[in-house]
Order: structure tokens, then sequence, then C-alpha cells
């Protein structure tokens, strides 16, 4: 076992639910994935936090999106600790370096998505461009809301899983 995963091994279990929570605010995701300790690897942490979120009800998937600000904004979400407001900015960096044009769409985009589906546009955002994610936001803006929910709920499953890593390579 890494000195990183022995490291959230090694938490009581308020804190590793605090540390979790940092990556998913989903507190029942993040129950669960300290009753689960400990994980035979990393590769298994990730694997069940992956699986976890594909689990979980849709108010558990509305609590987590709950810490997610929406793409383009640089202030952090209502429920957004610190080292989430950190990660959402590296990730959404692609969002910031488009032009005028593209962030008002993004925001035009933003405000349609929310009346349509409900809740914030959740997307992963790292690795791709401004230009990228305002194309898969209109593209969505057409699913169904059952169809939506599907592509959500993965894209929290990558945000997820990449967090997890993230949160290891702090220790």
């Amino acid at each position: 076992m890494s000195s990183r995963l022995e490291w959230l091994g090694s938490l009581s279990l308020e804190e590793a639910e605090a540390q979790l929570l940092t990556c998913n605010a989903s507190r029942s995701w993040a129950r669960k994935m300290v009753a689960n300790r400990p994980y035979a690897d990393e590769s298994n942490l990730i694997a069940a936090a992956v699986t976890g979120v594909t689990e979980l009800a849709w108010i558990d998937i509305e609590e987590a999106l709950s810490a997610h600000p929406r793409i383009g904004e640089r202030t952090a979400a209502k429920h957004q600790s610190e080292q989430e407001a950190k990660w959402s900015a590296d990730e959404q960096s692609g969002a910031s370096d488009a032009d005028a044009q593209v962030k008002a769409d993004l925001a035009a985009g933003n405000v349609a998505y929310e009346d349509h589906f409900g809740h914030v546009f959740l997307i992963r955002a790292a690795g791709r461009s401004a230009a990228e994610m305002l194309e898969e936001l209109q593209i969505r803006l057409g699913n169904s809301v059952p169809d939506e929910q599907l592509v959500v709920r993965r894209e929290l499953a990558d945000i997820t899983g990449l967090r997890i890593r993230k949160l290891l390579d702090c220790q």
C-alpha cells in the first residue's frame, strides 16, 4: 500500500470524510468511501470512487453539483471548499483564455442550461478549451432530462476520479 493511501486510511472517519468531500460534495458518497476503507491500492480507490458516483441517487448528485461553479466563472460555488475552488480554477483554465465572444456565449449557455435542467452545467473541463466546452454545452441543451442526467453522472464520475488523484498527490 502506498504511503498516500496509508495517509487516507489513517484519518479518523470525520477527517477522511472531509478530505473526500473535496473530491465530491455528496455526503452519501463520502460516507460510503470512508466506510469501505481500507483500499488495496490507489487503482481500487479510484475505481470505487467512480463506481460510487454511478450508484448515487439523483438527490446526492444534486448535492455534489452544488459545489461546482459555472463554467467560466471565477467565483467559488456556494458549498465549495478552498481546495475545490483551486482545483476548479485549474480545471477550468481553458475557459479563462477564451475570447470575449466565447465567454459571453458560455455565460448565456450556462443560464439556458440551468433554466432547462435546473442545475449547473457540469463537464470535465480539464484539458478542454472554452470552445470545446461551449460546443458540448450547446449539444447537451438538446438532451432529454433522463439522457442529460446520465451525462452529468458520467462527467461527475470523471471529475471525482481526477480529484481523488489530486487529493493523493497533495500527500
